[in-house]
């Protein structure tokens, strides 16, 4: 038969379609899978596994731990992971570009100081600070006036941190001098002097004092002598999974996260 033939050029012609269709399929899935990328980056779409980071505030360690069972039993989809640590640490990691989903510090100052790196914050909790003393309170503290006694070892945090910018607040307020023996990176740390008796007292948070029963006494701070410590939580623009992101921050102003929250002695936002 001629190659010219009409029965031999329909034969060419089905073999040379069949070959265009098996080139055109693995480019199908290619562009499939920009789609499934771009599920992930919406937050798991299509019952894609979803794992977040949180970055938490050192105040948030116990507390965030009963909330990310919580939230995983809630949503069994998502595997979450909490990293803890001073404010001004994750701060610093957020700059540096950790991989995070969601920034959550104890104050706002830290957070407003992030705007480009972060969505709209939205405060979660506040709080509230005490004076720690070992259990017992052997050297009868009283007040904030009784930590000028230079006979004292007192613990404070460094002035960059939250909780050691709220103290120098609530001292100088009183007008009280204090010189500590040490300045710490984070809230834990101070109370983790006072409970291995390397401290007399520090100033911590009420809800750090809380975690401790049996090992450091709560002498409490008046209302009008007291600063309040807000939490906000945001997204954070880096985040590969931003829509599951913005739905745990949204979580954790729901009533779960709330109950949570007020169980472990943080306050209203």
């Amino acid at each position: 038969m001629s190659p010219c033939h009409p029965k031999s050029l329909a034969v060419r012609r089905a073999a040379a379609a069949a070959a265009t269709v098996a080139l055109l399929v693995p480019l199908a899935a290619a562009c499939g899978d920009d789609d499934d990328s771009a599920g992930k980056k919406g937050g798991g779409a299509g019952g894609e596994n979803v794992r977040l980071t949180v970055l938490a505030a050192s105040s948030l360690t116990d507390v965030f731990a009963t909330a990310e069972k919580a939230y995983e039993k809630e949503h069994p989809g998502t595997d979450l992971t909490v990293s803890a640590a001073g404010s001004q640490e994750l701060a610093a990691q957020v700059k540096q570009g950790s991989p995070a989903d969601v920034l959550v510090t104890a104050d706002t100052k830290t957070m407003d100081g992030l705007k480009a790196e972060t969505g709209a914050p939205t405060v979660i909790a506040r709080n509230r600070l005490v004076i720690a003393t070992p259990e017992g309170n052997p050297d009868r503290i009283k007040g904030l006036k009784d930590l000028a006694d230079r006979g004292l070892k007192v613990v404070l945090a460094d002035d960059t941190v939250p909780v050691g910018r709220y103290s120098k607040e609530v001292l100088d307020r009183q007008g009280v001098e204090v010189k500590p023996v040490s300045k710490e990176a984070n809230v834990r740390s101070v109370q983790s002097k006072v409970e291995l008796g390397e401290a007399d007292a520090g100033i911590v948070y009420r809800t750090d004092a809380a975690t401790a029963p049996g090992k450091v006494d709560a002498v409490e701070i008046p209302d009008a002598q007291n600063a309040v410590a807000s939490y906000p939580a945001a997204t954070l623009k880096s985040s590969e999974n931003d829509a599951a992101a913005a739905a745990f921050v949204k979580w954790l102003s729901g009533p779960e996260a709330q109950k949570i929250l007020r169980d472990a002695g943080f306050q209203k936002p």
